[in-house]
């Protein structure tokens, strides 16, 4: 994948999503549970928190075993795809130039008792998602894996045609973007269900009917037209 300033997202989306190098930013609970569901899909994950990578290594030897701990600006630096997995309070604190030309999946939510009052979330007029883009205006932001539980994610990975797969919302304002990640959502063991809205995703975040359901492919393609409350 070129690192060339001027390329745009669009024009850096791989043709093939089979053998990717994922930045996974964030190794708490959800960072960790992603990564490893990607890495036994067989990509190349690297992984960073907000310390020395050398502190990272022996949780990520036990935790994620087969992931490359690594400070963030060498995670990005030639990755293909980017899944932000931090506490939204501790959002501020990734450089935007880090992640200029990116692909960037937001496997985020606003939790107030945790990230406390964040005046651009707390608003909820907008999707969240929607405010993690204009913090990067430089990215282009895919909002899934949010909307299922990190302890679920793993367990409830079914292979294609299971009469029990579930399915992952893919939402952006980018087809070709959406596109990839929809191809990694499939491989890992989901039906990637398209979102054609970064700000159509409020029924993904916490108050909304699809949050932590647990919801098929069809039924959750039967929410994505659904106004839902954003708590």
């Amino acid at each position: 994948m070129s690192s060339t300033p001027s390329d745009s997202p669009s024009q850096r989306v791989p043709a093939a999503s089979e053998h990717l190098h994922v930045a996974v930013l964030g190794a708490g609970r959800v960072g960790t549970a992603v990564a490893r569901s990607l890495l036994d899909a067989g990509y190349r994950v690297s992984l960073s928190a907000s310390g020395d990578p050398a502190q990272l290594a022996l949780m990520a030897e036990i935790v994620t075993p087969g992931a490359e701990p690594k400070w963030t600006r060498d995670a990005v630096a030639d990755a293909d795809l980017v899944i932000l997995a931090v506490p939204l309070h501790r959002l501020q604190h990734v450089d935007p130039a880090l992640l200029e030309g990116r692909i960037v999946v937001d496997a985020m939510n606003y939790w107030p008792p945790v990230d406390g009052e964040i005046p651009a979330f707390a608003a909820g007029t907008r999707g969240s998602s929607v405010v993690v883009q204009e913090m990067f205006p430089g990215a282009v932001v895919v909002k899934s894996f949010n909307h299922t539980g990190y302890s679920s994610l793993e367990p409830d990975r079914r292979p294609a045609g299971h009469p029990e797969r579930l399915g992952l919302a893919v939402a952006g304002d980018h087809p070709e973007a959406v596109a990839l990640v929809s191809a990694v959502v499939e491989k890992i063991g989901y039906d990637p269900v398209p979102v054609a809205s970064l700000s159509a995703t409020a029924f993904l975040q916490p108050g909304g009917d699809a949050f932590g359901a647990r919801l098929t492919g069809a039924q959750l393609e039967a929410l994505s037209g659904v106004p839902a409350p954003v708590a």
